[in-house]
């Protein structure tokens, strides 16, 4: 039973609390415009209100001011439409062709002030838009009436009084004119903002004319844009799903746009100074562009003709590919050595290496290769010895034989080595001789005759007073430079 009775309980609560939500709600005071037309005529209560074609509310009351305007009390049932706003503007307009009316209101925008609440008198607590904020059109079927009679006697009795009665009160008049026909009211606006721009409209129509000229010689293609353009609209048409999902994308893409462009920003930043410079070189690179015109011209010949070589050469290039790849491996192998092979070639740059070998190849051709008034000569030392001369006779001290040596000639030779080194200690003679170049009185004296041991006398008096005069080569450049670049040796 305690179970039972705690559930009833807390139903019951449940049902409390639901009972005094939707009283309170259905006792909240709803929002109230008291809107003030000149006239009313045809709206009854009950009426919708609509903003943007949309029901929010009903027309709760009517009411007549003081200064005989109409009072229409709207009230707005939809809260996503409120407040009201000091820009609101509502106009009465023909619900069906019977003749009923509705309110269509434009709440304002959230830039303005709410509409000011009224604190005393008729409207208490609703909230006031004024008769300027509102308007009242004139249905088609009073302009029509004009046309019958009475109406139309009417009117030319109004008429032909207008100007009796509203002596004096045009200011009123225009307000109550613009009142009733909203286009002259709006129309009032366009003029008056035109007034205002009356320099820039002038500026405009001087402007287009020149604009529209060069559009009246090219009407043609203008015509032939339109037309293009109206298929393209039909293709884009054809392509609206892929456009719409283009469009859904469009904010990422923006978002990932914004470091490129900030990145282009500081490209075009420094790449100002080289535009400005290119300016000012804009005139040379035009005459250098013009000038390349007859170039160009000339050389189709020798761009068709490398073509057709190239067309040709295309086989050899493919068959050396093989080739290309085992130069691409030699050369990777062959990079160690590169390598080495530079750093010594730099080091005998730096050095002066190179100089020094060709330096002493230079003078050493020119120490052994002699030039005087007879023409080139080496320079040797000859021998002059027992073995000089050809003979038939085989001497016992000279060994330059050719067959093999016998006993005899080998004891001989040691004997007159021993001979030999006998003189030259004791150093018998004009002068001290060397081992192997014996003293011409000793051995030649006896082997030659008196008329042959003169003439070589004389030779070799000839030869060491040559030696000691030295090369006039050596003494006079001239000849040797004739020789070594060529001369013509006088």
């Amino acid at each position: 039973m305690s179970k039972r009775a705690l559930t009833i309980g807390v139903a019951i609560v449940v049902a409390v609390a639901v009972l005094a939500v939707a009283a309170r709600s259905t006792g909240s005071e709803p929002y109230r415009v008291r809107a003030i037309f000149d006239n009313a005529s045809a709206v009854v209560v009950g009426e919708d209100v609509k903003v943007a074609g949309v029901v929010v509310g009903r027309i709760d009351s009517l009411d007549v001011t003081p200064d005989k305007k109409a009072a229409i009390v709207l009230r707005i049932d939809d809260r996503r439409f409120t407040p009201f706003r000091a820009d609101a503007h509502c106009t009465i307009r023909p619900q069906s062709l019977i003749g009923e009316k509705f309110v269509a209101c434009d709440p304002g925008s959230s830039r303005a002030p709410e509409l000011r609440r009224i604190e005393h008198g008729p409207g208490k607590g609703q909230y006031l838009l004024p008769v300027r904020n509102t308007s009242t059109p004139v249905d088609v079927d009073l302009v029509n009436d004009v046309m019958r009679l009475p109406f139309r006697q009417r009117l030319a009795i109004v008429v032909d009084e207008l100007g009796t009665g509203l002596a004096g009160r045009g200011r009123e008049l225009n307000e109550v004119i613009h009142r009733a026909n909203p286009a002259l009211r709006e129309t009032d606006r366009v003029l008056a903002t035109l007034a205002r721009q009356n320099r820039i409209l002038a500026r405009l129509a001087e402007e287009s004319d020149r604009v529209l000229a060069p559009l009246a010689r090219e009407r043609e293609q203008l015509a032939d844009f339109i037309v293009q353009a109206n298929r393209a609209g039909q293709a884009s048409a054809e392509r609206r799903a892929d456009i719409r999902r283009s469009i859904a994308r469009l904010p990422g893409f923006l978002r990932e746009l914004r470091p490129l462009m900030a990145d282009l920003e500081g490209f075009v930043d420094q790449a100002t100074p080289v535009a400005r410079d290119l300016n000012r070189s804009g005139t040379e690179i035009s005459r250098v562009l013009e000038l390349l015109g007859p170039f160009s011209r000339a050389s189709v010949p020798a761009v068709t003709s490398l073509g057709r070589a190239t067309e040709r050469g295309r086989p050899a290039l493919v068959s050396s590919l093989d080739i290309v790849r085992q130069l691409g491996d030699f050369g990777r192998e062959l990079e160690p050595l590169a390598r080495d092979l530079a750093a010594v070639t730099a080091s005998l740059d730096r050095t002066g290496a190179i100089d020094y070998v060709l330096q002493t190849l230079f003078y050493g051709t020119t120490s052994t290769n002699g030039f005087d008034a007879l023409g080139h000569y080496l320079r040797a030392r000859l021998l002059v010895n027992q073995c000089t001369d050809y003979t038939a006779t085989q001497f016992s001290s000279c060994i330059a034989t050719f067959g093999p040596k016998s006993a005899s000639a080998s004891a001989s030779a040691s004997a007159a080595g021993e001979a030999r080194a006998a003189r030259a200690g004791s150093g018998s003679g004009t002068g001290a001789q060397t081992s192997n170049v014996p003293a011409t009185g000793t051995v030649l004296g006896g082997l030659l005759g008196d008329q042959a041991r003169a003439e070589r006398e004389r030779a070799l008096r000839r030869l060491r007073a040559n030696a000691r005069q030295g090369s006039p080569a050596l003494r006079d450049a001239q000849p040797l430079l004739d020789y070594l670049l060529g001369g013509d040796g006088r």
